[in-house]
This record gives structure tokens, C-alpha cells and sequence, in this order.
């Protein structure tokens, strides 16, 4: 399969073999749209055509991304989907990940869940790691190709316990003691959700036993990243209403206790939307490490969720929150679901972050209109340009459901390629035909960076004294079933995971 789609005003073309299809199309976006991808599964148990949650990573020219496709109400897809460009974002080439599922290529799960993407530079490995969902429990492994575009069977890293959110970072400085390592994280949610790490030095061919940290710490979606001389940074949403991080300066022999970066205090979006508020986070090439997340404490009463982010050279010491300046914090938009990127080479007060985030344009809504946003700076987050509307409207109905509620993701990402942005992103329609109509999109020529026109910034803006999430202390039990317990360890459960 090699699909691309673009989104052009109201129009939206399939290139097939030259034939042009149109479809019914949302309202103008600011910019020009690739379809990356399409759910072609035909199985009963999916939700058909949908898919969800990219995880992507750049290397050089090449750009990869994986994502659920054919999403399964009580969790995961019929398979994990990837789009693969190799001279920086120009064209695509898509297709699905072998022997993972019984629904391609003959394997044995039942589904696939939590795709993320990295590169091994020393070992010359794209690694895709995603959670196989199995009959009786769930498991971590990862798909390994030299070129983004042919991919082996999976490769375990753990059939212990039962895990889920699963992240993935390889160490590519070439000066670090531990180049050519790369490192898996996950939670295990039979021990509450306990934090666990595997480490691979071969190009993911083989994987140590997990680790907890020294800590035994609890959390869920921890981003890892590596610092230029070695050090292991994952920054994790934690359990007592905090942001947490935790290190290991030994290569992954052994994982410290995590420190607080910040509180965690989240307006809950309505709507029935599946909106978990896990963090995101990214690193510059000088190695300080940004980490953001939706957090409502400069809004009056926790009524909205801007994008907030700390910062970090070393992972235990963290900089005072700060706010994305999308939009004012007298506006009524609620704004989740963030993907965080760093163009590659670039840092300090010249670092180019490159935010991607869904919105309400209001919050307080009933029959909600759900939106895909971008912004970036090229000033290391001092200034800002102006917010672009990617896609939408969308209505929440036009997306898969879970247990949970509708989904477009959990976590969306950034791509680079000729120091253009390619915000990877989920996009709905209306449904046609019986078929939802959602699919993987970016930009069609990337985004530019412009710092002659970054006028917005957020200096002078302070949290609302006391301010406090207007749903309680949550804890995880999986990325979608959130319970308002306190306390560090989540409680046993009947239930069976989901993912």
C-alpha cells in the first residue's frame, strides 16, 4: 500500500494510480494536508475506518510514524499501521507491521496498542515498540527495519505481567558511553502500575529484564530521553496529581528514584472525549529537555487547560512552569492531547519547538467541535508565532469509541525534515457510507519556521493563587481508566486491562 491524500480547501483527493476520488470534506484549514494512511481491515471487531495515536521520530531525511489502525472498542487496533518518508516529508510510503496481529500477516494477537518510534544510529535501526494485546494478557515488543519501509516479525521485550504505555528512545551521540543503547519504558498494571525499564545493546534484537527504579515509583506515559553524554532522562505523569521524572546514569544497570517537576492540576474535558492528560516531552541538541502537558492553573476556576512546560539540563533540577501562549487566558479554548518535537541541531535560545495539540474553541460545551492546532518557536519558547488551525471542525461522533470515551489519541507527535515541522496528526470526517472516515495526516510541505513574525509570548503570566483541578486527585488504572483515589499506589481491580 503506498497512499497519500490531500487536503485541499473542501475537497479531499485519493492519488491512486492516478484516479482521483473526492470525498465531503471539513471546513478550510489554515494549511494544506497529506493523508498518510487507511484503515483497509474488514474484521468485526474493529471500528472501521479509524485510526489513532501516532508516535513518530526523524533521523536525517527519513521521517517515520505508527499508529493504531482499525480501532477495537475494549482496546487497541487491528494492527499498527506506519507511513515512512525518506526525503523529508516530500512523499510517503505506508503499510502495516508483520506478525503482530491475527488480522495481518499471521500473527497471534488479538490486537496492538501504543506505537512509538526511534532510531538506533549505531546499529542502523528503525524500532517501532508497541503493546501486542493477546487473549490473556498483554506484552512488549518492538518491529525492527533498516530503512522505515520493510519490517521483521516482532521481537519480545517482556511477556511479564501486564503492561501498558510504552515508550522507546535510542541513544545516538556518538561520543556518549552508552552509544547504541536504547531503552524501553513501560508501566506494569498487575503491580498498580508500577514503572518499568528494559534496555537493548544489539539494535533491539534483545532486551534485558525489566527494572523499576530505586524508588519502586508509579506512573504512566513516561517519555525517554537521552542527554548528550548519556544520561537517561523520563519525564512520566505520575500518581499524586504530579509530573515526575527519574534518571539512570549507568547506561540502564540501574533507574534513580523519580523527583517532582511540577503539580499536575487539569481541567477534564467534556464532551466524552477520551482526553487522559499525559505528558509530552522532547529534547534539544544542547540536551535540555522540555516537558509539557495540559494544566488549567493560570485559568480562573480550572474552566480551560492551556499548554504548560518545564525544563530541565540534568532531569532532577526543573525550571518554574510556564504557558504556551496559544490563545489568552481570558479565552474560552481547552487545549489536550499535545505532541511536543525539537528540530534536530537546534537549542538553546535558538531552539525550534514544534507543539501540536487538539482544542474546543469552548470549553464548556455540549455538542463539542474538536479542532487539531499547531504552534511553534523558533526562540527556544521565549516567543511564539501565531497558533495554525490544522484541521476541524470534527464532531466527537465521527470519531472510534472506547470504554473510555471517543478517540483521536492519547499522545500525538512531531516530525522534522529540512527544518520544516510535520505535526502527525489523527483527522475525522463525517462518516460515510456505514465507515467512520478518520486517518493519519500532516502537513503537505511542512511548517515553516518564521521568527520575524513570533509576536506572542508569555512573560508575565502567573498561575491563579490556590488554583486546583476541577476533578480531583486521579490515578491510572491503564491510560483510560482513571479512578479519584490519592495516594501513590493505585488499588487492586476486578476488571480486566484495557488499552
Amino acid at each position: 500500500m503506498n497512499t497519500e491524500k490531500h487536503c485541499c480547501g473542501r475537497s479531499l483527493f485519493l492519488l491512486v494510480m492516478a484516479i482521483g476520488i473526492v470525498f465531503t470534506a471539513f471546513a478550510p484549514a489554515q494549511v494544506t494536508l497529506t493523508q498518510l494512511s487507511e484503515d483497509t481491515f474488514t474484521d468485526q471487531a474493529s471500528q472501521h475506518k479509524s485510526e489513532v495515536e501516532p508516535g513518530t521520530f526523524t533521523w536525517g531525511s527519513t521521517i517515520v510514524t505508527a499508529f493504531q489502525v482499525a480501532r477495537i472498542y475494549s482496546g487497541g487496533g487491528a494492527d499498527v499501521g506506519f507511513a515512512t518518508s525518506t526525503d523529508s516529508g516530500q512523499t510517503w510510503t505506508n503499510g502495516y507491521l508483520p506478525g503482530l496481529t491475527v488480522y495481518y500477516d499471521s500473527g497471534p494477537n488479538q490486537a496492538a496498542s501504543d506505537a512509538m518510534v526511534a532510531y538506533d544510529a549505531l546499529h542502523g535501526e528503525w524500532i517501532i515498540v508497541t503493546l501486542p494485546i493477546g487473549s490473556t494478557n498483554t506484552s512488549v515488543a518492538v518491529s525492527r527495519s533498516t530503512d522505515g519501509i520493510n519490517w521483521g516479525n516482532p521481537v519480545s521485550v517482556t511477556n511479564l505481567g501486564s503492561p501498558d504505555k510504552d515508550f522507546i528512545v535510542c541513544d545516538n551521540t556518538a561520543t556518549s558511553p552508552y552509544y547504541g543503547h536504547c531503552y524501553v519504558e513501560w508501566d506494569d498494571t498487575s503491580q498498580g502500575d508500577l514503572i518499568e525499564m528494559s534496555t537493548s545493546t544489539d539494535g533491539g534484537q534483545s532486551w534485558s529484564t525489566e527494572k523499576p527504579t530505586q524508588g519502586n515509583d508509579y506512573g504512566i506515559g513516561g517519555w525517554p530521553l537521552v542527554l548528550p553524554k548519556g544520561t537517561v532522562v523520563v519525564p512520566i505523569s505520575g500518581f499524586n496529581g504530579d509530573v515526575i521524572a527519574f534518571t539512570s546514569t549507568n547506561g540502564g544497570q540501574s533507574w534513580n528514584a523519580a523527583k517532582n517537576i511540577s503539580s499536575d492540576t487539569s481541567h477534564y474535558e467534556n464532551g466524552d472525549l477520551r482526553s487522559p492528560g499525559l505528558i509530552t516531552a522532547a529534547i534539544d541538541a544542547g540536551g535540555k529537555v522540555y516537558v509539557a502537558w495540559p494544566d488549567c492553573r493560570f485559568r480562573s476556576g480550572c474552566a480551560e487547560n492551556d499548554a504548560v512546560y518545564s525544563t530541565s539540563t540534568n532531569g532532577t533540577k526543573w525550571s518554574a512552569v510556564k504557558r504556551v501562549p496559544i490563545d489568552p487566558v481570558s479565552s474560552t479554548v481547552d487545549h489536550f492531547i499535545l505532541g511536543l518535537g525539537i528540530a534536530p541541531g537546534t537549542k538553546g535560545a535558538k531552539a525550534h519547538l514544534a507543539l501540536a495539540y487538539y482544542y474546543y474553541p469552548v470549553s464548556n460545551c455540549s455538542t463539542c467541535e474538536l479542532y487539531a492546532g499547531f504552534i511553534e518557536s523558533s526562540t527556544g519558547g521565549k516567543t511564539w508565532g501565531s497558533p495554525v488551525e490544522l484541521a476541524g471542525p470534527m464532531q466527537i461522533s465521527w470519531l472510534p469509541n472506547t470504554f473510555s470515551g471517543y478517540m483521536v489519541a492519547d499522545y500525538v507527535t512531531v516530525g522534522f525534515g529540512n527544518g520544516l515541522a510535520f505535526p502527525v496528526v489523527a483527522v475525522a470526517q463525517a462518516p460515510q457510507g456505514g465507515l467512520l472516515q478518520e486517518a493519519m495526516y500532516t502537513t503537505a510541505t511542512g511548517q515553516e519556521f518564521r521568527p520575524e513574525l513570533e509576536q506572542l509570548t508569555a512573560e508575565g503570566d502567573v498561575p491563579v493563587p490556590d488554583a486546583h483541578s476541577d476533578h480531583g486527585p486521579r490515578e491510572y488504572l491503564d491510560q483510560e481508566n482513571r479512578i479519584p483515589v490519592s495516594g501513590q499506589r493505585p488499588p487492586e481491580r476486578d476488571e480486566p486491562d484495557q488499552f
